[in-house]
């Protein structure tokens, strides 16, 4: 086969990868925007996987959710702990993600309604790559919960292996009262379904 009969092929076999590559990118960033890779998985969880993509776990199983802890987006200094025999949600989400941008409005709504019940919202802002397009989000949604800034994803690191922790973004938790991780979703969540995954956790004793 000669170099010019050859150069067509080569071109068409480039276009076809091409095309299969945005296929992928396309069908990743409509479900979330990232996913898998981030902080290990796999082993017993002993989650219950729900039909509308929330995995739960029964107190007395559930696994300690570890200290979160670092400099927020606002540059305060922020820890988890300090939320000890509180109700947590955190919420991982990037500027950048078009789920997340979704979802925002829902959190607040749903914080506003729950944060005198004794349940408290922290964001996990990470991949962006300075403070300012994280700002921007929080103003244009009116998110006034703190946000840690995470560019590299440490904080999600810091869930172990094998636990029910944050493999997407988004991600969220819900965790309990006594630490545990009782909840979470890999998805974009509407007001609906956020409040779903906090009511049985704040009928808990």
């Amino acid at each position: 086969m000669s170099a010019a009969s050859r150069a067509p092929l080569r071109s068409n076999r480039s276009r076809a990868v091409l095309l299969a590559a945005t296929a992928a990118v396309t069908a990743l960033t409509l479900s979330a925007c990232s996913s898998g890779g981030l902080s290990g998985g796999g082993g017993d969880t002993n989650f219950v996987p729900g039909g509308n993509g929330i995995d739960t776990v029964a107190q007395g199983k559930r696994t300690t959710a570890p200290e979160l802890s670092g400099e927020t987006i606002d540059g305060k200094q922020l820890s988890t702990a300090d939320y000890k025999g509180k109700i947590l949600v955190v919420n991982v989400w990037g500027s950048w993600c078009p789920p997340c941008r979704a979802e925002a409005k829902n959190f607040q709504t749903v914080y506003d309604d729950v944060k005198g019940q004794g349940v408290e919202f922290v964001g996990i802002n990470t991949r962006d790559t300075s403070t300012t397009p994280a700002k921007a989000f929080e103003k244009e949604f009116g998110v006034t919960y703190p946000s840690l800034y995470d560019p590299t994803g440490k904080q999600m690191l810091r869930f172990e292996k094998g636990t029910l922790n944050p493999q997407a973004i988004p991600s969220t938790l819900v965790i309990d009262r006594k630490g545990g991780i009782a909840a979470r979703a890999l998805t974009p969540l509407s007001e609906e379904t956020l409040r779903s995954m906090l009511k049985p956790v704040l009928a808990e004793k």
